[in-house]
Formats: structure tokens, C-alpha cells, sequence
């Protein structure tokens, strides 16, 4: 027996909430990852926290009908659980090889992330990309130094297959570039196709900081390359992809100019994330980001830490012998509270009971407000799940334009004796504050405390920096109240 299950035969189209919601019914789930599978139907692996919740999931789970789809679960030894995935996990949708940068044993430092470029390519070029006996894609790696994976067997029937690179990002290019040329080439002496469209596959969490707020990278780009670029919208993400196609229209030389100026910019969002996640793993002590799936469109938006992997995770976060209740108060737009009640109130219930929060949402204030007050009440973990979850979903339904960020404002109380502490000399602390985690930190001057001698200390940003933040305030609070027990 081991903590490790395998789960297959689960519908493309289920939504990970679902999944996670099914998944935490028996136990503590430590780590969801996907499969790539050359099936139409998704495959993941689901650690537990402890044998005994493996065996309850196996033995509840195995014949699950969801719609007309029977689960088929097995264990997965326990020596397995800690060696690196495969090489060849890249496919679309799921955990894209883009992870393993960050693999056990791998590098961790964020200079040498293998961020691999994917692309989209017709069927009917394939072949020609392979060449006879595989002589084209042999000199191609060898040429640009780089490993190619063409994903064949992948969505059998589909009109396009996807590619993965992995090189340096001038590899990449030159790869990208020479991919290019072949295909113009047969779709010249084919009379198939007028011009071939460059298109590059990039994970949802990342596509906001490419379009960039209110469109101006894209524009930019456009301009200084003379394309035209268009991206897939939201709607098309499931399960079995999270990522969403960018089409760039032009020339091939227009074309490869473009996809050097998109992977930038992938890259770099790439990379802040990353140190973003490292971040909040150092603020809150064995805290298993693999685990959480914060954007609710693919767990693999987070790369697993160094050790992480298949290591079971380190003891919770205890400031003191049980874990303090915190409330946080989320806004979110009144439209959006549909969404994230869910049909019957399922969606709240299920983001209640895989974040271990309790989470009420308050009345509106008056007929005309645009914004409602998510009270969740839990420990910082469930904080963190609830919180990050809520945002997430925000993003998935549109309810923010595409091309930005999801920013919404949280409020803490904290006590008014520290409050002071919180703004610092001359408003020191609150600059370096906002400086740090880049979100926006008020504290309401002329406050009357409440019954508990509470102030409340607002916080306004995107999720990893409301979350720095709000773990910085509590850290300050923390450390006053330590000072006054003296």
C-alpha cells in the first residue's frame, strides 16, 4: 500500500474544483499532478497525506460515475513516489514539461528555468517537419541544441499537434524559426495554405502579464513586428488544458521576431512567479504549493519547489500549539457571487472544505452596491487556499477584463495599539510594506476602534502580493503583542 493513487479515465471537460472537492472528501491531499496521456480522457496522480486516506479514496472512488465516465484507480508504489517524473511528461494541457527546470536535484535557482517554447503546428505538416527517416528533426536539434517533442499520438484526429522545444530561449527561436520555414516551404509546394500562422501555447496564468494592462504589450509587439496577434479565449480552457493559443499572423520573418518579444515576456511572468511561490513557501513554513492549485484552470500553474516532489510535506504552520483563526474580508464585484456560491451553494462548499475555511458571504450594504464582503475565517494555510481559489475564479469567469491582473481588496483588523506599528515612523514601515509585496497597504487615520479594540488596515492588490502582505501585517502584530506581554 502506499499514500500514492493513480486516477484514470476522468472526463477532459471536468473543472478542477470538482475534482478537488471529490479528492478532499477522503483525506489530505498533498500533491495533484497530471499525466500526459495519449488518451482522450485526463489521467492524474494524487498523493495523500497518510496510507489510510489512500485506501478510503481507492475504495470510494474506484467505478465513480461522473456523467458517463467510470474512474479506474490504482496505487502507485511507494519507492516511485519520490523518484523525478519521466521526461517525456509534456503534453498539452496539465503539467507541461515546463516544471521540470525544478525538479528534485534539479537546479532551483530561477536563471536556469527550463521554460520550453510549445507551438501549435497542422497535421499535415508533421511529417515534413520529421522528414524522411527523422534526418529533418535530427539536424534541426542539432543545429539549434535543442530536444523537440512532437506530440503525434496527442489528441488523435486533431487538426493541429502540439510541439514542445526545450533550449535556450535563442535555441528556442532558431528552433521555432526553422519549424517556420519547413512548413511555409510544404505549404508552397503543396499550393495547401496561403500563409502559415505562427501559434504558441502558453499557460492561462500567464497570458495577463503578456497582453499587459490594457493591452499595451501586445500592441507593442504588433507594432515593432508588424503582425497581428489574436488569443483564445477563457472559455476554451478544461481540465485537460489550461493553456490558451496565441495566433500571430505575418510574415515568417514578422512571425519569429514576435515569438522572441511573447516568450519574453511568458518568461519573465514565469520566473516572478516562481520566486513569488518561494516566497510565500518561506512565509508559511511547510506549506505544500503543489498541493493548493491556487488558479483553479491547472495545479501546474505552480512549479513544485525543490524537494517537494513526492517528500511529505513538513510540519503545518503552528505560531502557536493549535494554528490561529484569522478573518480576512475579500471584495469581490456583486456580480461575481453567483460564481463563487455555485448552483445550490456547491461551488462555496466545496472551496470551504478544500481550504479548511469557514466562508460566509455578507449581505449586500444596499441595492446599489457593487461590491460584497467574502468573510473567510480560518488558519493562514486555509487563508492562502480560500483566498487564492476565490481570485482564481474571478480570472476563469471573466469577471476581470483579460488582459489584467485580478486585484481586489482585503481588509484585517488589527489591534489598535499596533496599528501605529503597522504605519511605522512617519509612515516608514507602510512604504517598505508596499514596496516589498508591490500591493497597496492603507491605514485609515482617524479610525474609531471597535468593541474589540480593532482597527481595521486595508490591503489592495493581486494575489501573491495581498498574500505578502498580509502575512508581513500579521508578522508585525504578532511581535508587538510579544512586546507588550513583557
Amino acid at each position: 500500500r502506499s499514500r500514492k493513487i493513480q486516477i484514470r479515465n476522468i472526463p477532459p471537460h471536468l473543472q478542477w474544483e470538482v475534482l478537488d472537492g471529490l479528492l478532499a472528501q477522503y483525506g489530505t491531499v498533498e500533491n495533484v499532478e497530471q499525466v500526459n496521456t495519449d488518451t482522450e480522457t485526463a489521467v492524474v496522480n494524487v498523493t495523500y497525506a497518510s496510507k489510510e486516506e489512500a485506501k478510503v479514496a481507492i475504495e470510494k472512488l474506484s467505478d465513480h460515475q461522473f456523467e458517463n465516465y467510470s474512474f479506474k484507480i490504482s496505487y502507485i508504489p511507494d519507492e516511485e513516489v519520490s523518484s523525478p517524473p519521466p521526461p517525456q511528461r509534456s503534453h498539452r494541457g496539465g503539467h507541461s514539461s515546463r516544471e521540470r527546470g525544478s525538479s528534485p536535484g534539479g537546479s532551483s535557482q530561477p536563471k536556469q528555468l527550463d521554460f520550453p517554447l510549445r507551438m501549435l503546428v497542422p497535421t499535415q505538416f508533421v511529417g515534413a517537419i520529421i522528414g524522411k527517416e527523422g534526418l529533418t528533426i535530427k539536424n534541426l536539434t542539432k543545429q539549434t541544441q535543442s530536444k523537440v517533442d512532437i506530440h503525434r499520438k496527442e489528441n488523435a484526429g486533431a487538426a493541429e499537434k502540439p510541439i514542445t522545444i526545450h533550449a535556450t530561449p535563442e535555441g528556442c527561436s532558431e528552433a521555432c524559426r526553422m519549424i517556420l520555414d519547413i512548413m511555409q516551404k510544404e505549404a508552397d509546394e503543396t499550393k495547401s495554405a496561403e500563409e502559415i500562422p505562427l501559434k504558441i501555447l502558453a499557460h492561462n496564468s500567464l497570458v495577463g502579464r503578456l497582453i499587459g494592462k490594457e493591452g499595451r504589450n501586445l500592441k507593442k509587439i504588433e507594432q515593432d513586428t508588424g503582425t497581428k496577434i489574436t488569443i483564445s479565449p477563457l472559455q476554451d480552457l478544461t481540465i485537460y488544458n489550461p493553456e490558451r493559443t496565441i495566433t500571430v499572423k505575418g510574415s515568417t520573418e514578422a512571425c519569429s521576431s514576435a515569438e522572441v518579444e511573447i516568450m519574453k515576456k511568458l518568461r519573465e511572468a514565469y520566473e516572478n512567479d516562481v520566486v513569488a511561490v518561494n516566497q510565500q513557501a518561506n512565509l508559511i513554513p511547510g506549506l505544500n504549493l503543489s498541493a493548493l492549485g491556487i488558479f483553479s484552470t491547472g495545479l501546474s500553474m505552480l512549479p513544485s519547489t525543490p524537494g517537494a516532489r513526492g517528500a511529505a510535506a513538513a510540519t503545518p504552520y503552528h505560531p502557536f500549539a493549535l494554528p490561529e483563526q484569522e478573518v480576512v474580508n475579500l471584495f469581490i464585484p456583486t456580480q461575481a457571487v453567483g460564481a463563487i456560491i455555485g448552483k445550490k451553494g456547491q461551488h462555496i462548499k466545496q472551496l470551504a472544505r478544500f481550504a479548511g475555511a469557514s466562508i460566509k458571504i455578507a449581505p449586500a450594504e444596499g441595492p446599489d452596491a457593487s461590491e460584497r464582503m467574502v468573510i473567510i475565517t480560518g488558519p493562514p494555510e486555509a487563508q492562502f487556499k480560500a483566498q487564492g481559489r476565490i481570485f482564481g475564479k474571478l480570472k476563469e469567469e471573466n469577471f476581470f477584463n483579460p488582459k489584467e491582473e485580478v486585484k481586489l481588496e482585503a481588509h484585517i483588523k488589527v489591534p489598535s495599539f499596533a496599528a501605529g506599528r503597522v504605519i511605522g515612523k512617519g509612515g516608514k514601515t507602510v512604504n517598505e510594506l508596499q514596496n516589498l509585496t508591490s500591493a497597496e497597504v492603507i491605514v485609515p487615520r482617524d479610525q474609531t476602534p471597535d468593541e474589540n479594540e480593532e482597527v481595521i488596515v486595508k490591503i489592495i492588490g493581486h494575489f501573491f502580493a495581498s498574500q505578502t502582505a498580509q502575512r508581513k501585517i500579521r508578522e508585525i502584530v504578532q511581535h508587538v503583542k510579544q512586546q507588550e506581554q513583557r
